[in-house]
């Protein structure tokens, strides 16, 4: 089992950044896979970025790439996706999850845990 909680959200404004974190209970969390995702209102969900159980590989939705920067921290548990050069259409709640791979997966329907989400607002 893995139990998920995001932190860091917030308003901020456009060309701002934002720091979110996402804390995992559980001993099966550096055998995992972890990934980011937000829905804006009236959308539906998308991937954001996934990161490898090692750390070693990540990778980035195009919409994202060179702004944000996603890393993991084993030792504490915790995933984190760095935001930089926000845009108003980076608005959406943010959510990580976890899934039972090792590379990562930019498909929702592989992940198997998820967190509450994180409200993301960029003021233009």
């Amino acid at each position: 089992q893995v139990q998920l909680v995001e932190s860091g959200g917030g308003l901020v404004q456009a060309g701002g950044s934002l720091r979110l974190s996402c804390a995992a209970s559980g001993r099966t969390f550096s055998r995992r896979a972890m990934g980011w995702f937000r829905q804006a209102p009236g959308k539906e969900r998308e991937f954001v970025s996934t990161i490898s159980w090692s750390g070693g590989s990540t990778y980035y939705a195009d919409s994202v790439k060179g702004r944000f920067t996603i890393s993991r921290d084993n030792a504490k548990n915790t995933v984190y996706l760095q935001m930089d050069s926000l845009k108003p259409e980076d608005t959406a709640v943010y959510y990580c999850a976890a899934v039972p791979k090792i590379l990562g997966s930019s498909l929702d329907r592989e992940y198997d845990y998820w967190g509450q989400g994180t409200q993301v607002t960029v003021s233009s």
